[in-house]
């Protein structure tokens, strides 16, 4: 003998009351999961893609580049440098910032260390330092350069700044990147006794 099993109009539309439910559900958790997929994706862009700081050397002033003895420097140079973070949701850690300067591929200071410090979207930082240079060892041509350099009217300085930073997006924290930057200027030599200074703003290269 056969079964047959017949449903109620009534017991249909419970059926699918539920199926409707399960469905409404189904489409909740996808909706969800894409929402967070492409969250992600744009966090992870902002992250990888970051813009990178800029930096400005808005004054130089060089107040005594002396030789003592045919091989040792003394040097003493008072520097303002402007960074800026340009990123409008990324933040800047700077865990370590040291800076010196060079002439022509010869550092003539020590390198002076700024305190880390954050930089929040699109804030600018105004960096001072004075860089200090006590019996260095130079080339024994570097007397001649810098006399050729006289004679000509300007001299030629390079700024270097090194460091580490972290980018910050929300709560989130990348890893230490490395951070150099080169600040070239030209400064002219007085008519008269004084330092040479370099007044004009000026962008330097940033890598990092």
């Amino acid at each position: 003998m056969s079964e047959f099993v017949v449903k109620s109009p009534k017991h249909c539309a419970k059926q699918g009351f539920y199926g409707n439910k399960l469905n409404k559900k189904l489409l909740y958790a996808i909706s969800t999961f894409l929402i967070s997929l492409l969250s992600l994706i744009l966090l992870i862009y902002l992250l990888l893609h970051p813009s990178k700081p800029e930096f400005f050397l808005r004054e130089a002033n060089l107040y005594q580049l002396n030789l003592s003895g045919p091989h040792l420097l003394n040097s003493s140079i008072q520097i303002t440098v402007v960074s800026k973070n340009p990123n409008q949701k990324v933040g800047i850690y700077y865990d370590q910032l040291q800076l010196y300067a060079s002439y022509k591929g010869q550092q003539i200071t020590t390198e002076a260390s700024l305190p880390p410090f954050y930089q929040g979207h699109q804030d600018d930082n105004i960096l001072t330092a004075l860089l200090i240079g006590s019996f260095l060892p130079v080339a024994s041509s570097f007397g001649d350069e810098v006399s050729r350099d006289q004679n000509t009217g300007t001299l030629v300085l390079s700024l270097k700044v090194n460091g580490r930073l972290r980018w910050k997006v929300g709560t989130w924290v990348s890893s230490r990147y490395r951070l150099n930057v080169d600040c070239v200027t030209v400064m002219a030599f007085p008519n008269s006794f004084g330092p040479l200074n370099s007044k004009k703003v000026i962008q330097c290269s940033t890598v990092v």
